[in-house]
Parts: C-alpha cells; sequence; structure tokens
C-alpha cells in the first residue's frame, strides 16, 4: 500500500488556539489549495505577506489529511503541481473566518483603510516579478 502524497498548505496563526487554514472564495466555496512544492507554497505565501495579508506558515500533512479536511468542512481543494505559478487575488476577504472569534481583533471602525499609490504598487510588483 502506498503512502499518503505529502502536500504543503499554508496556515494563519500556526500553533496557537486561532490557527486556520488559508482558503480562497470562490463563488461563495472556500478552496484550499494544496501545493506539491514547498517552495511553490513558500513563493505564494511572500507574495499574501506583500500584500499586507499576515504571514502564513508552510506546513506538510499528508494529502489524504487535508482531502477529509476539506470534506468535512465542506471546502473545495486544489493540487498546485510543482512548478505552477499560482498568484493570490488582488482582494482579500474584509473580514477572514479567524478573526471572527478572536477578541483582539479591532472593530471595524477602528480600523482604517489605506490606499496604496500607484508607485507602492508599483514597487510591490517588481518585488514579487523578483520571486519569479
Amino acid at each position: 500500500m502506498l503512502a499518503p502524497k505529502r502536500i504543503f498548505v499554508l496556515l494563519i496563526n500556526a500553533g496557537t488556539e486561532n490557527e486556520g487554514i488559508h482558503t480562497l472564495q470562490m463563488g461563495g466555496r472556500n478552496k484550499v489549495l494544496m501545493f506539491e512544492s514547498e517552495d511553490d507554497a513558500l513563493r505564494y505565501a511572500l507574495m499574501l505577506e506583500a500584500q499586507d495579508f499576515p504571514a502564513p506558515t508552510v506546513e506538510a500533512f499528508p494529502s489524504d489529511d487535508i482531502e477529509e479536511f476539506c470534506r468535512e468542512a465542506g471546502y473545495d481543494s486544489e493540487f498546485v503541481e510543482t512548478g505552477r505559478l499560482e498568484i493570490p487575488p488582488e482582494l482579500n476577504v474584509e473580514k477572514p473566518d479567524w478573526e471572527e472569534n478572536n477578541s483582539k481583533t479591532p472593530e471595524p471602525e477602528a480600523a482604517e483603510e489605506s490606499e496604496m499609490s500607484d508607485s507602492e504598487l508599483e514597487a510591490i510588483r517588481r518585488r514579487l516579478e523578483g520571486l519569479l
């Protein structure tokens, strides 16, 4: 019998009481990206950080475990083959699920929205292109 394939996923607040798995929302559904390559998962995590997303941690799991988790949670999953460049969406959800139960999260009126200038966006684009 073959051992389950090892894949890499992104965890938010890894090792804390408020740990969660990074998902994409597509058509009202959550989707977990399962990276075949740790390097590709790390690259994706860096791109998220460049978008001011909290720094995710890349963790290895047997693919069977993540697929079972997705079934139980009602999430979709997508296998990302080595070398396939996956780019995070430009917009993040306003209030991630993992923040909803966190009492340390600032109230919505206390959070300020910031607009990036064109030069800041261009600098981020150049850094991301440098990752490729």
